[in-house]
């Protein structure tokens, strides 16, 4: 499988052997992000620089042929990682996509995303780590083989997403700053409607607040940017090679 060395934004790509890329040399930013193209995870921290317009490397690896530098460099051989390139100090490593947002969030300029007040900021926090089994839920759905148990798992789908209901001020989690909350499900909103785009799964036909807000994060640039452009067809076609029901019911 060829794999990708893109900077997000840039026309430019080169292809290599064995699903992985070497840093280019010289490097074009201090920040390198190593991920995988529909990776919803690594989508956070793109988010989060596009939000700053901070300059940035982004090295695509095929998590089928995970190389050995990048299994030395994070400890549970998952992405993203962000590598930080330090002036007369060696490069650091950070793993764990929360993480990397907090990082990013503390040391880039411009407008915080996560609330300076601490009570504020713990609530964040706290639906930040919801998204997770969300995104799980939604994994499950994308990877389900039969009629029965995409029900199952859209019934899933839809009460992970009840409780946000009531949260959601609009037009934003928070009202109308975009925070750190925003960054983390504008990931999972472009799954679903990735998977909306072979059949309607009425998830949100009862949550109007969602669906606003997922409208409002469709339509902000760092959003929209934050994957490759071709997005659509590697997420569909990763569902039908792995024989996903949804990507073959008509």
């Amino acid at each position: 499988m060829t794999g990708l060395l893109q900077p997000l934004g840039d026309t430019t790509a080169a292809a290599c052997d064995g699903g992985v890329c070497a840093v280019p040399e010289p490097a074009r930013a201090n920040l390198t992000l190593i991920s995988f193209p529909t990776c919803p995870y690594v989508q956070r921290a793109v988010i989060a620089l596009k939000e700053r317009g901070v300059e940035f490397n982004v090295i695509y690896i095929d998590l089928a042929q995970k190389p050995d530098w990048f299994l030395a460099i994070s400890p549970l051989g998952k992405v993203p990682v962000l590598k930080v390139e330090r002036a007369g100090q060696p490069s650091a490593i950070i793993f764990e996509s929360t993480v990397i947002l907090q990082y990013l969030d503390e040391t880039l300029p411009g407008q915080r995303l996560f609330p300076e007040e601490a009570l504020d900021r713990a609530r964040q926090r706290a639906w930040i780590e919801y998204a997770g089994s969300l995104l799980g839920d939604l994994y499950r759905l994308s990877r389900a083989t039969d009629e029965a148990l995409v029900a199952e798992t859209l019934s899933a789908v839809r009460a992970r997403l009840q409780p946000l209901e009531a949260e959601v001020a609009g037009p934003f989690f928070a009202g109308e700053a975009f925070s750190a909350v925003d960054v983390v499900y504008a990931p999972a909103f472009r799954q679903i409607d990735a998977l909306a785009a072979l059949r309607p799964l009425h998830v949100l036909d009862d949550l109007p607040r969602l669906d606003r807000w997922r409208q409002a994060l469709a339509a902000r640039p760092a959003v929209r940017e934050a994957v490759p452009a071709d997005f659509l067809d590697l997420y569909l076609g990763q569902m039908r090679d792995a024989g996903a029901w949804l990507s073959r019911a008509g």
